[in-house]
Protein backbone atom coordinates (compact mmCIF):
# COMPACT_ATOMS: atom_id res chain seq x y z
CA UNK A 1 0.00 0.00 0.00
CA UNK A 2 0.96 3.65 -0.15
CA UNK A 3 -0.18 6.79 1.20
CA UNK A 4 1.27 10.28 3.22
CA UNK A 5 1.92 10.65 6.28
CA UNK A 6 -0.83 13.33 7.97
CA UNK A 7 1.00 13.45 11.41
CA UNK A 8 3.74 11.37 13.11
CA UNK A 9 5.13 11.72 16.84
CA UNK A 10 8.82 10.73 16.94
CA UNK A 11 9.01 10.92 20.41
CA UNK A 12 5.79 8.40 21.18
CA UNK A 13 5.83 7.09 17.97
CA UNK A 14 2.29 7.58 16.94
CA UNK A 15 0.98 9.09 14.19
CA UNK A 16 -1.60 8.40 10.68
CA UNK A 17 -1.27 8.07 7.13
CA UNK A 18 -3.84 8.66 4.87
CA UNK A 19 -3.93 6.14 2.21
CA UNK A 20 -3.97 6.57 -1.50
CA UNK A 21 -6.45 4.22 -2.79
CA UNK A 22 -9.60 5.14 -0.24
CA UNK A 23 -8.19 8.05 1.52
CA UNK A 24 -8.64 6.04 4.83
CA UNK A 25 -6.55 7.57 7.68
CA UNK A 26 -4.57 4.24 9.18
CA UNK A 27 -2.47 4.45 12.64
CA UNK A 28 0.82 3.27 12.84
CA UNK A 29 1.87 0.33 14.46
CA UNK A 30 4.49 0.78 17.59
CA UNK A 31 6.90 -0.96 15.63
CA UNK A 32 6.30 0.37 12.41
CA UNK A 33 9.44 1.66 11.52
CA UNK A 34 11.83 -1.15 12.83
CA UNK A 35 13.88 -2.26 10.39
CA UNK A 36 13.06 0.37 8.02
CA UNK A 37 15.95 3.19 7.34
CA UNK A 38 13.63 5.66 8.67
CA UNK A 39 14.24 7.26 12.11
CA UNK A 40 11.27 9.69 11.95
CA UNK A 41 8.47 10.59 9.23
CA UNK A 42 7.75 14.11 8.38
CA UNK A 43 4.07 15.04 7.47
CA UNK A 44 3.43 15.02 3.65
CA UNK A 45 6.00 12.62 3.27
CA UNK A 46 4.91 9.65 0.48
CA UNK A 47 5.85 6.25 2.20
CA UNK A 48 4.83 2.39 0.78
CA UNK A 49 4.02 0.34 3.86
CA UNK A 50 1.77 -3.02 4.94
CA UNK A 51 -0.95 -3.75 7.44
CA UNK A 52 -1.14 -5.48 10.70
CA UNK A 53 -3.45 -7.78 11.36
CA UNK A 54 -4.97 -5.41 13.32
CA UNK A 55 -5.26 -2.97 10.35
CA UNK A 56 -2.22 -0.85 11.43
CA UNK A 57 0.69 0.36 9.73
CA UNK A 58 4.09 -1.77 9.44
CA UNK A 59 6.94 -2.31 7.39
CA UNK A 60 7.63 1.52 6.01
CA UNK A 61 9.24 1.87 3.31
CA UNK A 62 10.16 4.86 0.98
CA UNK A 63 7.52 5.65 -1.80
CA UNK A 64 7.57 7.91 -4.99
CA UNK A 65 5.37 8.85 -7.57
CA UNK A 66 6.42 5.96 -9.59
CA UNK A 67 5.44 3.45 -7.58
CA UNK A 68 2.27 4.25 -8.09
CA UNK A 69 3.05 3.26 -11.82
CA UNK A 70 1.97 6.64 -13.46
CA UNK A 71 3.74 6.65 -16.89
CA UNK A 72 5.18 10.10 -16.44
CA UNK A 73 5.96 9.94 -12.90
CA UNK A 74 9.30 11.61 -12.59
CA UNK A 75 12.15 10.85 -9.44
Amino acid sequence: MQGVVRIYDPLSGEGLVVTDTERAELAFAPDALEGSLFQTLRQGQRINFELDDDGRVVHVRLGSEIDMGLPTAQV
